[in-house]
């Protein structure tokens, strides 16, 4: 198996984290893969907040659904990603949205997310893409502007916990040639 695959097959969701911080320079080659995520005719849509201070963590765990398993992640990881992204760019061709499936930001942040997960990974990291919570109050909280979204939060730090893999369909399951 390749690293790369490696990689991939190794990540998990993990949701408790060691106490302590993330060295800058590993969160700027988090943040790079991010940077280099593609995207809608390069519109690079998505907007990082970095998310350190404990307070405003404690005001985004506020707001997590109840019973969301991911909900102490955000107060005990060292750092939130929270992932947003700046409406009306991505699949977005002279002011008009030219997709059947609306504005693209949500593939395009998916795009960014993973990257994201998989160099954290790759650098020792632990991340878990936590999507159940209230959104506007999030944008409030980190005091996003009018048209942004912020779908994802991301804690992320040193694992403090091995998480067993998931069982995985089959390829031949959700594969088909030439047509369904």
């Amino acid at each position: 198996m390749t690293d790369f695959m490696n990689i991939i097959k190794t990540r998990r969701s993990v949701r408790k984290y060691e106490d302590k911080k993330i060295p800058d320079e590993l969160l700027e080659q988090v943040l790079e893969a991010v940077k280099w995520s593609p995207s809608w005719a390069n519109t690079q849509c998505w907007e990082v907040m970095v998310v350190q201070d404990q307070t405003v963590k404690e005001k985004l765990q506020e707001i997590i659904a109840p019973k969301n398993p991911a909900t102490k992640a955000i107060t005990s990881a060292p750092t939130v990603l929270a992932m947003g992204a700046r409406l009306n760019t991505s699949g977005v061709y002279k002011d008009q949205i030219v997709t059947k499936f609306g504005d693209w930001f949500m593939f395009d942040l998916g795009l960014a997310t993973q990257n994201l997960c998989l160099a954290a990974h790759s650098l020792g990291l632990a991340t878990v893409i936590v999507g159940l919570f209230d959104h506007d109050k999030a944008k409030a909280i980190l005091e996003m502007p009018e048209g942004y979204e912020l779908p994802v939060l991301i804690p992320i730090g040193y694992p403090a916990q091995d998480v067993k893999p998931p069982k995985r369909k089959e390829i031949r399951e959700f594969t088909h040639y030439d047509t369904f």
